[in-house]
């Protein structure tokens, strides 16, 4: 019986390697998919003050109606665990549900459509490895026609087109790494840019400011013209980024301190430099919203 015991060794102490292997490959993923998540800022639309972390957001008023964002813990009843790897790309990169009904853009898929499989993927992971909540989600309260789906897809049809971010070979890696920050995971044009009467993004005018379709705040111009940031250094806008500090004095408050706390200010220091670069870089746009509250 020594021989066969002998043969099995090798065999097992292999199975035990690949095991670990895979976990720590893992854990990495699980790891990166942490950094995706802060940079996306799923937390503060995934989670009610005071309540379970991820398992369904607060109420957000639009001009269309109320919105709730879904539980997406790893629950198999009412959060995302049932899902596949690929219904999870399919809603990031389409907008779909697994399905098949559009989801509404409120959850900023027209960006998140630009994101990597990878960094879906390890996003995915990360979420795996949050605690499971049974708690369903809230349904929207909509004004018609917004409340029936099939209205979507005119929309969808003149506003989003899917597709990954593709690396400008004009710039350098740092500024692509910015304008993918930018542009995809922090989806900053969903607030920062202006929208027509119909929601969609009036991308000649982008990240020049805009009145947010939640609530009542303005956000503010992100371009280096005047009534933006062209009186801000590289070093003022990455301290605003990290601290929330502003350079005239006083911090930054309402939806963007919420976004310094939760997303930029837990990003590396090179993403944030790599966000300073495509920001600078802009064409300068003269904001065509009034300032009421300072996002």
């Amino acid at each position: 019986m020594r021989f066969p015991s002998r043969t099995l060794r090798p065999a097992a102490a292999l199975a035990f390697v690949l095991a670990a292997s895979a976990a720590a490959q893992a854990q990495t993923a699980a790891e990166r998919g942490k950094a995706i998540f802060d940079a996306a800022g799923c937390y503060a639309c995934h989670t009610e003050k005071g309540g379970p972390a991820m398992a369904g957001g607060p109420p957000l008023p639009t001009p269309f109606g109320t919105f709730y964002a879904p539980n997406i813990t790893p629950d198999p009843d009412t959060g995302i665990g049932k899902w596949s790897d690929d219904d999870f790309v399919r809603a990031l990169r389409e907008g779909m549900s697994p399905s098949g009904q559009p989801f509404y853009p409120v959850f900023p898929y027209t960006a998140y459509t630009r994101m990597t499989r990878q960094d879906m993927l390890d996003l995915r992971a990360y979420l795996n490895t949050l605690a499971p909540v049974k708690r369903a989600s809230r349904r929207h309260d909509l004004k018609f026609p917004y409340s029936v789906r099939a209205s979507l897809y005119p929309w969808r049809w003149l506003n989003f087109t899917a597709g990954e971010y593709t690396p400008d070979k004009a710039h350098d890696a740092q500024w692509n790494r910015g304008a993918y920050i930018v542009e995809a995971l922090s989806h900053c044009g969903e607030c920062h840019t202006p929208r027509d009467f119909l929601g969609g993004l009036k991308n000649d005018l982008k990240l020049s400011g805009a009145r947010m379709p939640v609530g009542n705040l303005v956000a503010s111009n992100l371009t280096p013209d005047k009534s933006g940031l062209a009186d801000w250094s590289a070093g003022d806008i990455a301290a605003a980024l990290e601290t929330g500090e502003l350079p005239e004095g006083g911090t930054l408050g309402g939806e963007m301190g919420e976004v310094v706390a939760n997303s930029t200010s837990k990003m590396s220091k090179d993403d944030r430099a790599a966000i300073v670069a495509y920001l600078k870089s802009l064409k300068p746009i003269a904001t065509t919203v009034a300032k009421k509250k300072k996002d």
